[in-house]
């Protein structure tokens, strides 16, 4: 009786150890599932500083039309992240925009596209921010718009144009790969917010989708299906290439955001995932840009040497005494994109002509990368472009001196009919173009102003009216 006693409680004990062993199995299963989807979401990219900041404890400079808005800490520190937050107070703020105190998340965070995400991977997302991320004990900048954008109460207004809550619904004419791009472009990966153009609101016009648009100074090209704007002459495997890697040779090369994206997110995603993407994206309603009269990749070589004619022209460059677009490009692109633009040998340093930056109608993205340069680590390869615009250390060019390379660069190896002003050159160098909505922001508080002090003398000339009549 003994021995059957203490059978009976080793098998309890046993069993109780293999319950809580499946349990603790099954929260790593839920964790490293979160962790995949909020590397799909690319959290990371947003919400950790570039400057040195640890991973996901915010702070990073998001520069919008309406001003500077900061990226917050979502570590599950619990003075200065997430780390009080209910799932449902979690699942809120991702899909709604709504933060735990009832305050509103201005849109720069993707929650448009995240209202489309599924339970599941918001659950796992939860799991994973909770329990895999390490809690960052730093409070992140406060993000201080001017007035009326400082006022948060107005994204509720904004809301009930824009945001669409619908829950993403696969639709059973198409197949599991389009439905599982289809998922990935407009909600977890939100492709939709950055390459779909905005109205005056800044509300997503969804009558063009993925049709491009400006992000701060940098152009999300249009990447519908369309063979002139988009990438419908792109093959699958080119785009999933770009995805994965940064650069497709003969196509584009990912900077600004994008280079971000690739880094910190797409390059990690399952190769079907990134087949998803670029079958739906090859299958997606084609939008043609009026101004496109050929593909931006189609602009091939026309055998211009920048050295011949030069050598000895400028002996020295000092106090900045080379100009011309010719020399400036011999004295500050060549030596990498090579004298006839056809980029190095491994393409790590691209050929400036069959390349969408140069062929595009919109040449900000060739501006911007001589303004900002690019910094893409995939791997163990690291391609860094220096900042031309910032100081850096080969000397920051003049806003005239960048428009004449952009002129010569797209003269010889791009679209010949843009044409690129300094003035051009200085909008994108104050991080990019002004919407009307932020031009009348100086006068809104003036004209709220007037438009209170005629209420109140409506009201009080209907009071005394309303006296008149009863006297």
């Amino acid at each position: 009786m003994k021995n059957l006693l203490r059978f009976v409680l080793l098998a309890a004990t046993l069993n109780g150890l293999s319950a809580q062993a499946l349990a603790e199995e099954s929260q790593l299963d839920l964790v490293a599932k979160g962790k995949a989807v909020a590397t799909a979401a690319d959290c990371q990219a947003c919400h950790t500083n570039p400057e040195g900041g640890k991973p996901f404890a915010g702070g990073y400079a998001i520069h919008s039309p309406m001003g500077t808005i900061y990226t917050t800490n979502i570590t599950p520190s619990k003075t200065a992240g997430i780390g009080n937050y209910s799932e449902e107070q979690f699942s809120r703020a991702v899909r709604e925009g709504v933060r735990p105190d009832g305050g509103n998340l201005y849109p720069a965070m993707p929650y448009t596209s995240y209202s489309h995400m599924s339970d599941e991977d918001i659950h796992a997302m939860y799991a994973y921010f909770q329990h895999g991320v390490q809690p960052v004990e730093q409070t992140a900048s406060l993000t201080a718009l001017p007035f009326p954008f400082n006022m948060r109460i107005a994204m509720a207004g904004w809301n009930l144009l824009y945001l669409d809550k619908t829950p993403f619904k696969a639709d059973a004419s198409k197949s599991a790969e389009w439905n599982r791009g289809a998922y990935l472009v407009n909600g977890a990966g939100h492709c939709d917010t950055c390459h779909t153009p905005r109205n005056l609101m800044m509300g997503e016009v969804t009558t063009k989708p993925l049709a491009g648009g400006m992000v701060g100074p940098w152009y999300a090209p249009n990447i519908s299906a369309d063979a002139i704007s988009g990438i419908g002459n792109w093959t699958q495997a080119q785009l999933v290439e770009y995805l994965k890697t940064g650069r497709t040779t003969g196509k584009n090369q990912a900077a600004g955001p994008m280079a971000e994206a690739v880094q910190n997110s797409l390059q990690y995603l399952p190769d079907s995932d990134l087949n998803a993407i670029a079958f739906y994206l090859k299958n997606s309603t084609p939008v043609r840009d009026p101004a496109d009269k050929q593909a931006a990749d189609s602009f091939g070589p026309k055998q211009v040497n920048v050295e011949e004619g030069l050598r000895g022209e400028h002996p020295y460059n000092a106090n900045g005494t080379i100009k011309g677009g010719a020399a400036l490009y011999s004295g500050y692109c060549a030596s990498c994109h090579q004298p006839d633009g056809g980029g190095s040998k491994n393409q790590a340093y691209p050929s400036l002509y069959n390349n969408t930056a140069t062929g595009m109608t919109n040449a900000s993205n060739l501006i911007s990368a001589m303004l900002y340069g690019v910094d893409r680590q995939v791997g163990d390869q690291h391609v860094l472009m220096p900042k031309f615009g910032q100081g850096s250390y080969v000397g920051q060019l003049t806003d005239e001196q960048i428009a004449d390379i952009a002129n010569y660069v797209l003269t010889h190896y791009g679209n010949p009919t843009i044409a690129v002003s300094a003035h051009d050159v200085a909008v994108l160098r104050d991080g990019g173009p002004v919407t009307l909505l932020a031009r009348l922001q100086p006068f809104m508080a003036p004209a709220m102003a007037v438009a209170l002090i005629v209420l109140l003398a409506l009201i009080y000339w209907l009071f005394r009216r309303s006296r008149r009549r009863h006297i």
